[in-house]
């Protein structure tokens, strides 16, 4: 148990079923209406719990954001495979609880993920966001994202665009 109201720290095995909360709760948010009702209700029943604690097992870098112990929010991170921003890092995910959006937490994910890759001197980080997420978009250019290019998806026969941000590491 930690002191602090609120925590940032690698996520465990009993963390499994809030993440897989926090991924339903936002994707819904995020994506009702953007990806098809179907579509969307498939992607998300993909990441239940036992997705989580596959992940976890893999290795796959989860940072927990908890306010009173709860957990709010998640990271997930590693290498960028996004090969032409010549970053050497990338956030694959980075989503709040709805209630906790708009309240200073992402930004605060963010940049401790962000600092991880910057004590690693990585060159710096990327991130992909879907191009219609108009909140994502405006999140990531108010904390400093530059646009850098654009990418594709198909998500049930449809080709998305996706708008690439990155961050480079000013100290390397």
């Amino acid at each position: 148990m930690t002191t602090d109201l609120i925590d940032l720290r690698a996520a465990r095995t009993a963390d499994c079923k809030a993440l897989a909360g926090i991924h339903n709760e936002a994707w819904l948010g995020a994506y009702r209406g953007v990806l098809h009702g179907l579509e969307l209700q498939r992607m998300i029943s993909r990441r239940g719990e036992s997705w989580w604690r596959g992940a976890l097992a893999r290795g796959v870098n989860v940072k927990i954001l908890a306010i009173a112990d709860v957990p709010a929010g998640y990271a997930t991170y590693g290498p960028c495979r996004l090969r032409n921003t010549k970053m050497d890092g990338e956030i694959y995910e980075l989503y709040l609880k709805p209630e906790y959006q708009g309240l200073g937490f992402g930004r605060r994910l963010f940049e401790h993920v962000q600092k991880i890759f910057a004590d690693r001197r990585a060159s710096g980080i990327a991130v992909q966001v879907l191009s219609d997420n108009d909140p994502a978009k405006a999140f990531y250019q108010a904390i400093g994202g530059q646009l850098s290019g654009k990418s594709w998806h198909r998500v049930g026969g449809r080709r998305l665009e996706l708008s690439i941000y990155v961050w480079p590491n000013r100290n390397t």
